[in-house]
């Protein structure tokens, strides 16, 4: 029988290199990590999630930092990687003689999106031959997309885009072939607009800014054709959000524009959505007065009475804790950094470090706050943090930031032992 290997399973030829060889031997996980993502291009962030440790423990074993004593967690890591027993002083594992016809370990969306069910509607509809489509298999695909969702809170853009881009592409052959009334035909449409718009996130946050570009537009005219007018405001948000940094002015038109249809109707935390990512590009745009009226709207729409109703799933992550990390950010950029500081400061206290991508970003800005104020070394100290958490993780977004706050302190405090450390270690 034909073992099912897991996306992580390490190829024989890389299990075979010299290095790899004596590595595992020595039960050097640093090396053998750091060999996996040069060899694979697995990422750390990946590794981490499929190994059961955390992203930052991953990126601090491959620089050298410490060791895997537990031959319980060396058991699990090599379990997960598909490591035979015999290589790191273990008995054979189950699944070197047994089929593995289930990744026990990982959570069921993270297995289907890293195989590709998005790609082929297992169970549900196929794309090439959808069929008559009714409601229930509209209900099952967006259900997918909510789990599939899920992979944004632990993997960055560069993992998981191809898997939205994936899932988009097998709704529009579903839209092209299938049999439907018009009712479900603006279902698929909505649920299209939907999935282009986390499949442009997945490209944005990978550094495929052209591909997020087209995909945000054409989710803006699917949601436009399905009659989506939330899907259709959210498009345009993203697209300022993307615009900030070539274009802060013309990024706050297009976000200003996006809350003008906002109304009662209009769930309590897509109005939050809409009207933070306003106050961004508007603190982009040096626009204080219009920040604070932003961040108020966002406030009193979380504060709403309709805000505890059941919220669409592409929205509701957005909390208290999301709108303080907003919040801290704009005032960052507007240099109010006792504004910031606090903020900031709780929002990330609520984070775990699981969350790395999002949590080595938003630690920028703290630093960047902590810079402004004249904390030179709490700065330096907040920015090596968000340099272990970034390190491995496939995402452009922190590495862009953390370039650019170092950058800054260097020029600016480039004398301050702390600073020069940092500068030196993200050289």
């Amino acid at each position: 029988m034909t073992v099912i290997q897991p996306p992580t399973a390490l190829p024989p030829a890389v299990l075979d290199l010299p290095q790899m060889r004596e590595a595992l031997r020595a039960h050097d996980f640093g090396t053998v990590f750091r060999l996996a993502r040069e060899e694979t291009g697995i990422s750390y962030q990946r590794l981490a999630a499929e190994c059961g440790i955390k992203p930052e423990r991953v990126g601090a074993l491959a620089r050298g930092r410490g060791r895997v004593e537990s031959y319980d967690k060396i058991a699990v890591i090599a379990d997960a990687l598909r490591i035979p027993g015999s290589m790191v002083g273990l008995a054979p594992r189950p699944w070197e003689t047994a089929v593995d016809t289930v990744a026990v370990r990982r959570r069921d969306v993270l297995t289907a999106g890293a195989v590709g069910l998005a790609a082929t509607l297992p169970g549900v509809l196929s794309p090439s031959a959808p069929g008559r489509v009714g409601t229930r298999a509209v209900a099952q695909l967006r259900e997918r997309t909510a789990r599939l969702r899920r992979l944004d809170d632990i993997l960055g853009g560069g993992d998981t885009w191809r898997v939205y881009a994936s899932e988009y592409q097998a709704t529009k052959g579903v839209l092209r072939n299938g049999t439907y009334g018009e009712s479900v035909g603006r279902e698929l449409l909505a649920l299209a607009a939907e999935q282009a718009q986390q499949a442009g996130w997945a490209a944005f946050d990978g550094g495929r800014e052209r591909d997020a570009t087209t995909l945000y537009r054409e989710s803006r005219s699917a949601a436009e054709e399905a009659g989506a007018g939330d899907l259709a405001r959210n498009a345009l948000a993203y697209l300022a959000y993307q615009e900030v940094s070539a274009d802060p002015r013309a990024a706050a038109a297009i976000a200003s524009y996006s809350c003008e249809a906002i109304t009662e109707d209009t769930p309590a935390t897509v109005r939050a959505l809409l009207w933070e990512r306003c106050a961004w590009a508007r603190a982009a745009a040096e626009d204080v007065t219009g920040t604070d009226e932003a961040l108020t709207e966002a406030r009193a729409a979380l504060g709403a009475d309709d805000a505890g109703d059941p919220q669409p799933d592409w929205s509701a992550w957005v909390d208290q804790v999301e709108l303080d990390i907003m919040a801290g950010r704009c005032w960052t950029a507007l240099r109010r950094p006792l504004r910031a500081v606090p903020l900031l400061v709780r929002g990330l206290d609520q984070f775990d470090d699981a969350h790395a991508r999002d949590k080595a970003l938003y630690s920028t800005w703290l630093a960047e706050a902590y810079s402004t104020a004249g904390e030179v070394e709490e700065a330096a100290r907040v920015a090596v943090r968000a340099v272990e958490l970034a390190d491995g993780v496939a995402s452009a977004r922190p590495r862009r930031r953390i370039e650019q706050v170092v950058s800054a302190l260097a020029v600016e405090y480039g004398t301050v032992p702390a600073v020069a450390e940092l500068v030196e270690r993200t050289a």
